[in-house]
């Protein structure tokens, strides 16, 4: 019982792990003992957090603009140069947009769609050889993708692509889970309002009425997001898949 929850020596990729919510994650996997490997499109940033995490633990960037298929193909060749398997693949990097309907262009609409979804499924797609090298019966690779309660409920906000995206990714979650299986699982978290540079104007202007409406009272934590993650990615979530399980204080339940 005492490995339960243990993710010691696997190895994980978290795309967009250098802020937000994948930071949340990637130093979760660090002090839980795991092999990390972050990317995000900005070297500088990417390069100053893996040397933060490392302070912690085992933390490796690798910088990719994962809008295109040719950087999902290319990251995914990169780990493949370094590791024979990897156990735990984050899908994490995402991008928002907000406007009025009448303002809601191909441009900002694609530019969404293709990191939050196409991302997803390339990347996906290209790093399955190296899941199912690292996949069993008895102890499935991960994939985790990250939605949104955005994708399980209509927003107050005029987030049209953003929303639809997330939905996307859900569906994408259980089809790929249909997919993968037996040997690796593919669940998606649904996060609700956290700390994040994505929801920074959101939760200044509205972040005290955002927690007062929650049932829980409060805007999710840190902890809150990695120890789902850690959840999923140990044996303790074995035998999940396809699940979309929303990380949101509950407001997803008052819809």
């Amino acid at each position: 019982m005492s490995d339960l929850f243990s993710i010691a020596h696997k190895t994980a990729l978290v795309t967009g792990g250098s802020r937000g919510i994948g930071k949340m994650i990637a130093t979760g996997f660090v002090d839980a003992g795991a092999k990390v490997y972050i990317s995000s499109r900005k070297k500088d940033v990417c390069d100053e957090v893996a040397a933060e995490l490392s302070e912690r633990g085992t933390c490796i960037a690798i910088p990719a603009d994962l809008s295109s298929e040719e950087e999902c193909r290319r990251l995914a060749n990169d780990i493949s140069e370094r590791e024979s398997s990897l156990d735990i693949l984050v899908n994490n990097a995402g991008a928002t947009w907000g406007a009025p309907l009448a303002e809601h262009d191909e441009k900002s609409f694609e530019r969404v769609m293709a990191l939050n979804v196409k991302a997803v499924f390339h990347l996906t797609k290209y790093l399955t050889p190296l899941l199912q090298a690292a996949g069993n019966l008895e102890e499935p690779a991960r994939v985790i993708n990250i939605g949104s309660i955005d994708g399980l409920q209509v927003p107050t906000m005029e987030t049209y692509s953003y929303s639809a995206s997330k939905a996307a990714v859900h569906q994408l979650t259980r089809h790929l889970a249909k997919r993968l299986a037996p040997t690796v699982t593919v669940n998606a978290i649904a996060p609700g309002p956290f700390e994040s540079k994505m929801m920074a104007s959101t939760l200044a202007a509205f972040g005290d009425e955002i927690a007062a409406s929650a049932p829980l009272r409060r805007i999710g934590r840190p902890s809150d997001m990695a120890g789902t993650a850690i959840f999923l990615s140990s044996r303790a979530g074995s035998y999940l898949t396809g699940a979309i399980i929303p990380v949101d204080g509950g407001i997803s339940t008052l819809h």
